[in-house]
Formats: structure tokens, sequence, C-alpha cells
């Protein structure tokens, strides 16, 4: 089977794209709105990027009339963001960030979220989350469906069980990250499973 990506639409590309290219990392990311309401939302076109500097890449696609969703608006405006890697026990939660809430109402509060404050950057972190990476925004890419935000790590706070400091080995046994595996289909390290 081939495909022409040039003779098929957007929806169509996105579509095999998005899954075929699975599973996924979802970037669940806390941002400051321009009131400081504390926007929370997923994102699953996301990855590390690399390790000198440390960076990582979220892409965030433009909402059908064409406007930007509240993270896209707040990371330009205040150049910081935190992404929080999601486990098995706050699926549900990270799920339902995903919902459409106004700009200043926070998806932390309507989900049962915890804030706490970050050390380096304004926006807070999750306290359930099991990873929680710091950013500073370090270069934007535009294209026409898409804003691409690429973030300096500035610091990791992990749950003390994660890592092992004397290796500097993820301890694996205690980690249970979930993914995006296309449509409403979810994976964990184990099985795959519907939202």
């Amino acid at each position: 089977m081939q495909i022409d990506f040039e003779a098929i639409t957007e929806y169509q590309r996105y579509k095999l794209m998005a899954s075929l290219i699975v599973p996924r990392p979802i970037a669940l990311v806390t941002t400051l709105g321009a009131d400081g309401t504390v926007n929370a939302a997923p994102f699953s076109m996301f990855n590390m990027l690399g390790e000198e500097p440390p960076i990582v890449m979220i892409s965030i696609n433009r909402l059908a009339d064409g406007t930007l969703k509240d993270t896209a608006v707040n990371i330009p405006r205040e150049k910081e963001f935190v992404v929080h890697l999601a486990d098995e026990a706050i699926a549900q939660q990270m799920h339902r960030c995903g919902e459409r809430f106004a700009a200043d109402v926070s998806e932390l509060e309507e989900v049962g979220f915890t804030a706490l404050a970050s050390t380096r950057v304004k926006p807070p972190r999750i306290a359930e989350a099991p990873v929680a990476f710091e950013c500073a925004l370090w270069e934007t890419l535009e294209t026409t469906s898409r804003h691409i935000f690429i973030g300096r790590v500035l610091m990791l706070h992990a749950r003390d069980e994660l890592i092992d400091l004397d290796t500097w080995r993820v301890r694996l046994q205690h980690y249970f990250p979930v993914g995006r595996f296309g449509a409403s289909d979810y994976v964990t390290t184990r099985d795959r499973f519907q939202m």
C-alpha cells in the first residue's frame, strides 16, 4: 500500500500519522493565564529532543475555528510552563484536563489535582504527577495548523522512589506511565484501554 500525502486531506494525514506513530507519551502541561488562572492540558504530540541543551517539544493544534488553545496563548506570553508525565493513577484526571473549560477556570480544581509551587518557574506543578519538568520557552515554530514550543528543562521533580541518584537510573518497577495509542485508545506499559 502506498499513500501520497500530497493527494489526501490534512485530516486524513492526521488520522494516519496519529494512529501509526504510537505509543506517544503525554505531556500534561501547566501554564498561567493572564489573570493568574492555572491552566492544565494534555498533549500527545510531545517528546524529548535532546539533553544538551535539555529540551522537550510540545505541538499544539489550532482549534477548528482557528483560535488558539489556552496553553498556546499562555506559553509565549509567560515564556514558562511545566510538563508532567501522567501515570495510571492519574490517567482519568489527565484526560479530563483535555475538556473545554473557560480560560478563567482552572482544570486543576475541576479534576481534583493539587497545585505545588515550582522552584524556577511561575506555573505550579501537579502534586499527584510522578514527574514534572519545569521549562523555560527556548524556541517557537509555527505551521499552518500548529504552534510548536520547545522548552529548555530547568528542573526535574520526581516521586522519591523513582530515581536512584547513585546510578542515575529510573526505577522502572515504580513507574507506570500512560501513552496515547490513537483515537480513544491509550496504553499502559502492559495493556491498552479507552477513555
